[in-house]
């Protein structure tokens, strides 16, 4: 059902020589109509903004986009498709349509940033610069070298963009991420207001975004020669970053389907479809059940009902496959104690490929707007929930997982154990916040305050005080990689940059899995398996190399790092 979804965007330089080929054809029927004044031939730059903040949010997203590979790469979901076990091919469409809309920013950014300065419209021009030069680290980040000094030339007559290198994309970026902020600040030209869908215009969000923004790249490339202390340390010194929950950089989702479907992708793609497309990954509910052995070992997540609904209520033998007859489940992956069903990372077991559409566990109301987990099961169903969860891309609590990583590291002073603490206790906050204007008729219990989340910090803690220098920080960014669940962009650069979280390996250790219903069909660790190596950096778009004569040749995904990959 999900490739129902999926469109089939033609490369960036495909459409450009389409589009120049309609322009001539129809300005050589009226090259003498004078200009009309009723139909302007530029758009007006807040709805220009609009538009850049909607595509800019599709780039990470799910249904059609790369968070479909991507969660597969970091193990919160599972698939049957071709990013089981690292398989994402050259010509992946979700791949082509966040590569595709990447660079539709870049274009209209580019088209605000000349029209506004021509304006004096310099507010929404730097909010313009922050996110091209945000959508350029994403493509350096996942592609490595790319189109991007002439990425937008097409007016000038290039169709064939060269590929700059990716540390060059990346020093662009950061200046002109600078340059936006320096524009923001300039109180120049006109506030775009609600125009913004981001922050409704808020130049102090903005710049504690920036700011944090700006956290997260020199984070990012600590370990590269790019890395510049000196900047690091003034950026601290400012003091100026996301404060709360309320200065998230989101993109909101709601319930609304009509006149324009607003509700989130993943829920979409999820409860709307015919059958089950996203597994939970079972190497993550070990991980929140506190079962893996190596980490968090006792140390229940009290988040789990909310980042998945259970079909299925404890016991239930599933409908699909099940056999009452026997009591044989027929499932890869089912946990009888309380109904939580998926299939396994690399699995090539007998049951992997049974209908579940009955009995699978689905996104739940933190990621998704789906359904919360009260123990009483139900069908996963367009009722189940309200798609009214936010696509939450950098947020206080990672900022300060980020601060942590960065104590941890001896980069930054200060106490990375209270930092910690710090940062799961925002994270819960924004769960409860989610699941607050989610519009959801459950009534769903709050977790700031309770013994459960009391318990698991201080379990975390106790863990971290136990631990040696090289566990604290895989301790903090498995904490970070639990807490960002539904964002797999960015735990994708952080398993390059740092090696966590572990993630589950077929030919590792036996048992990979503790799961034991104590019946006649446990886990058989011989029905999974890994036959490809990881992938540090994505296939560029195969249709791209195709048309420009400028590419270079595919490169191999499993050995073409990005720069600051150590």
């Amino acid at each position: 059902m999900k490739n129902i979804f999926k469109i089939n965007l033609k490369s960036r330089t495909m459409f450009a020589v389409a589009l120049v080929s309609l322009l001539f054809y129809n300005c050589s029927d009226y090259l003498d109509v004078n200009t009309d004044p009723n139909n302007p031939t530029t758009a007006p730059l807040d709805q220009l903004l609009t538009d850049t903040e909607r595509n800019f949010n599709l780039i990470t997203e799910f249904r059609v986009y790369m968070a479909e590979e991507l969660s597969a790469y970091v193990h919160q979901f599972t698939f049957r498709e071709e990013q089981d076990q690292y398989g994402t091919r050259q010509d992946n469409t979700d791949i082509q349509n966040s590569w595709d809309v990447a660079y539709s920013v870049i274009t209209e950014a580019d088209i605000i940033i000349e029209q506004g300065t021509a304006e004096e419209e310099m507010i929404i021009v730097g909010m313009a610069k922050v996110l091209k030069g945000y959508t350029a680290t994403i493509i350096a980040d996942i592609w490595g070298d790319a189109p991007y000094s002439e990425a937008s030339k097409l007016a000038t007559g290039i169709v064939s963009p060269v590929f700059d290198d990716q540390t060059a994309i990346y020093e662009n970026a950061l200046a002109l991420i600078d340059e936006g902020l320096a524009n923001i600040n300039s109180g120049q030209g006109s506030n775009p207001g609600t125009q913004d869908l981001f922050y409704d215009g808020s130049i102090s969000k903005w710049n504690k975004f920036v700011n944090t923004l700006k956290l997260k790249l020199y984070n990012e490339i600590r370990l590269s020669t790019m890395f510049d202390a000196g900047k690091l340390n003034a950026l601290i010194a400012s003091d100026n970053f996301m404060a709360s929950s309320a200065d998230d950089f989101e993109f909101p989702y709601s319930t609304t389907q009509s006149p324009a479907e607003e509700r989130n992708p993943l829920f979409r793609t999820s409860y709307l479809s015919g059958q089950t497309s996203h597994y939970a990954s079972p190497w993550f509910y070990e991980i929140l059940k506190g079962w893996n052995p190596n980490i968090h070992n006792g140390v229940e997540d009290p988040r789990l009902p909310y980042y998945f609904f259970n079909q299925l209520t404890p016991g239930q033998l599933p409908p699909d496959v099940g056999d009452p007859t026997t009591g044989d489940p027929k499932a890869d992956y089912w946990d009888r104690n309380t109904g939580f069903h998926t299939i396994r990372f690399g699995s090539v077991g007998p049951n992997r490929d049974f209908a579940s559409r009955e009995s699978s566990t689905y996104p739940g109301i933190y990621p998704a707007g789906g359904r919360y987990d009260d123990g009483e099961g139900g069908d996963a169903d367009v009722d189940a929930g309200t798609g009214a969860a936010p696509h939450r891309m950098l947020t206080y609590h990672e900022s300060l997982f980020i601060m942590a990583e960065l104590m941890q590291a001896n980069v930054i002073s200060g106490d990375a154990r209270t930092v910690l603490e710090d940062a799961m206790n925002a994270a819960f906050a924004k769960v409860d916040e989610v699941v607050a204007n989610s519009a959801t008729t459950q009534t769903v219990p709050k977790l700031v305050g309770t013994t459960a989340v009391d318990d698991f910090i201080d379990g975390i803690l106790a863990e971290f005080d136990a631990a040696s220098e090289a566990k604290k920080m895989e301790i903090i960014m498995t904490q970070k990689w639990v807490s960002t669940f539904g964002d797999p962009f960015d735990q994708y650069n952080d398993y390059r940059r740092t090696g966590y979280p572990v993630l589950a390996d077929p030919n590792g250790p036996s048992p990979e899995y503790q799961l034991d219903n104590g019946d006649a069909w446990p886990l058989n660790d011989s029905e999974t398996t890994l036959t490809r190596p990881y992938q540090v950096s994505l296939f560029w778009p195969q249709a791209e190399l195709n048309v420009n004569e400028n590419a270079p040749a595919q490169k191999d995904a499993t050995t073409y790092k990005i720069f600051w990959d150590n």
